[in-house]
């Protein structure tokens, strides 16, 4: 085990030359003081100060995207539908996740298109062209989202938020505050995505009863109805052209598309 003992050896030498070098240099032992960093934040004018924090409010949005995509989107209710799908079809591992996830990131792109596309010719662009400030861009951005929630959310769950929050119901012309509208929308996609997925489950249920009827009354009691009944789900599912119409009426049964 001597090349062993070389290896650990060589390694406490490089961190030794490490901590030399940064104790040697005044600069980067400044550097590293937390204190040093503390009073440099608080000698900074606004400006520098404000940027800071503008950089650390994107970076939080950035860790937050994948959550955003999930309740401000179509995505919801593609991807439920896509579960019973599997499910209804008794292949739990077929498609594999990564096909049904991109699927329905796929699927959301192109439902979300118009949504996309005017946030960034409202918001973005003239953001980046130095045309409008932060705080102006911000609800340009949001808007497009909000009337894409607000087009496709019930107004029983809306109903049932403004009672938890305490607020007066909102009308027509106003705009549906997002701590509302948000969760309101979310579970909405829920429901929707559930009633789907029931709707997907029914020819696969009666499949599966006449197949289990039909094994009972052969005497064929030791034997699974689902191993008779997959090949005539999977064939029934692709005579009917399944994909085409599953995919069609999901991005039909969002408004505004």
């Amino acid at each position: 085990m001597r090349w062993l003992a070389d290896v650990r050896a060589r390694r406490f030498e490089a961190v030794a030359c490490v901590v030399m070098a940064v104790s040697a240099t005044p600069a980067l032992a400044q550097a590293t003081d937390p204190q040093a960093l503390l009073d440099a934040f608080n000698q900074a004018d606004g400006q520098t100060a404000g940027r800071i924090i503008q950089l650390a409010g994107l970076l939080t949005i950035l860790s937050l995207a994948p959550g955003l995509v999930v309740t401000l989107t179509s995505f919801t209710r593609i991807v439920i539908a896509l579960s019973f799908l599997r499910a209804g079809l008794g292949l739990p591992t077929t498609p594999s996740n990564l096909i049904v996830i991109t699927l329905a990131l796929f699927m959301t792109g192109f439902i979300m298109a118009p949504v996309f596309e005017q946030a960034n010719r409202d918001g973005l662009q003239p953001l980046i062209a130095g045309q409008i400030t932060e705080e102006e861009a911000l609800p340009r951005i949001a808007e497009p989202f909000r009337a894409f929630m607000t087009a496709n959310v019930r107004d029983s769950d809306l109903k049932l938020f403004e009672d938890l929050a305490g607020t007066e119901p909102t009308g027509p012309d106003e705009a549906i505050p997002y701590r509302i509208l948000i969760p309101a929308f979310l579970i909405s996609e829920l429901r929707r995505g559930f009633e789907i997925g029931f709707l997907i489950l029914l020819p696969f249920l009666v499949i599966d009863l006449v197949v289990a009827t039909l094994t009972m009354s052969m005497g064929m009691m030791m034997l699974p109805p689902t191993v008779l009944s997959l090949p005539f789900k999977i064939l029934f599912f692709v005579l009917i052209d399944g994909w085409n119409l599953l995919v069609g009426s999901l991005v039909k049964s969002f408004a505004g598309i």
